[in-house]
C-alpha cells in the first residue's frame, strides 16, 4: 500500500525546547517528508514555557505549545509559581494546552530509595492549582502522573469535574486503567510499546477512542531505537505496533491516532 494513503502524524507529547537550534531545525525541515503534521510541545516551568512559546511563534501549525511545571523538579517558591500562574494567564491565548504537570513519582521513590522522606503534599496543591486553571480558561490537561499518583490525579479531576485530561506515557493498575477509561481521560503511548511488556498489556485494556502517540523527545528509547535521536516520525511505529497488538489495520489505526489528538488538543482542521 502507497504511504501516501496514510493519515499524517501528530506526536502528542515532546520537549520541543530541550532539544538544540541545530536538531530543532533539521527536525522541522523533516516534517513534511516523515509527514509530521504537528507536535504538542510540553513545557517544564516558566523558560521552558516562554521557549516553547517562541518556537510556535516561529513555526505556526507545526507547533502547539503547552504551558506547565514539570512534577519531577523542586518546588519553585510560592512567589515565583504565583509569577508563573499570572505568565500563563497572560499568554493562555497562544496554549493549547497546560502542562507538563502532575506528581513526582520517579523523585519520591529515589527519595525513598535512598532512606529519606519525601513530602508530597506541595505537589498536589499545585497539581489542584493547575487543574483549576485548566478549567478555568477550557483547555485540556496534560498529566505526569503513574501508578498510585494516577489516582491522586483521579480524586482531583473528579473533585473538579474536569475531564478534559491527557495522561501521557502512563503506567498503573487495571482498577485505574479502568477508572480513567471510564471518565473518559486520554492516554499516549511512547516508542516502548515496541518492548515494554506493560504497555503492551495496557494497550489491549485501553480505549480506542481515547488513544493518541507520542514519543517525550528528547528521551531516548531502547530496543529498535538504540542509538537515534528521538523523533515525532516514531509515533509511526507507534500505531504501527499499537495496531498490531489491537488487531486494527495500520491504516485505520493512523487515521484513528490522528482524530483522536485533533479532537482531544481542538487542532484546526
Amino acid at each position: 500500500m502507497h504511504s501516501q494513503t496514510f493519515a499524517p502524524l501528530i506526536d502528542a507529547h515532546i520537549h520541543m525546547d530541550k532539544y538544540t537550534p541545530e536538531q530543532q531545525k533539521e527536525m522541522l525541515l523533516s516534517f513534511p517528508a516523515q509527514q509530521v503534521e504537528a507536535v504538542i510541545a510540553v513545557s517544564m516551568d516558566l523558560a521552558s514555557a516562554q521557549a516553547n512559546l517562541e518556537l510556535a511563534k516561529q513555526h505556526p501549525g507545526y507547533i502547539h505549545p503547552a504551558f506547565g511545571y514539570h512534577p519531577e523538579q523542586l518546588l519553585r517558591s510560592h512567589t515565583e509559581q504565583e509569577q508563573f500562574f499570572r505568565w500563563i494567564e497572560e499568554h493562555i491565548d497562544h496554549a493549547v494546552a497546560i502542562g507538563e504537570v502532575g506528581l513526582p513519582y520517579y523523585s519520591r521513590e529515589e527519595a525513598k530509595g535512598a532512606g529519606l522522606d519525601f513530602d508530597q503534599s506541595g505537589y498536589i496543591d499545585l497539581l489542584e492549582q493547575f487543574i483549576l486553571l485548566a478549567k478555568k480558561h477550557d483547555k485540556p490537561i496534560v498529566l505526569h502522573a503513574v501508578y498510585e499518583d494516577a489516582d491522586i490525579a483521579c480524586d482531583l479531576l473528579e473533585k473538579h469535574q474536569f475531564t478534559q485530561a491527557h495522561f501521557h506515557w502512563f503506567k498503573g493498575s487495571k482498577q485505574t486503567i479502568r477508572r480513567m477509561a471510564n471518565n473518559g481521560y486520554f492516554i499516549s503511548f511512547t516508542p516502548d510499546i515496541r518492548y515494554e511488556t506493560e504497555i503492551i498489556e495496557l494497550a489491549r485494556q485501553y480505549p480506542a477512542e481515547q488513544v493518541m502517540a507520542e514519543t517525550d523527545g528528547p528521551w531516548p528509547f531502547e530496543g529498535p531505537f538504540q542509538g537515534q535521536m528521538t523523533h515525532p516520525s516514531m509515533t509511526r511505529q507507534v500505531i504501527q505496533a499499537w495496531s498490531e497488538i489491537t488487531g486494527m489495520g495500520t491504516e485505520r489505526a493512523t487515521r484513528l491516532f490522528h482524530q483522536n489528538t485533533k479532537r482531544f488538543y481542538r487542532l484546526p482542521e
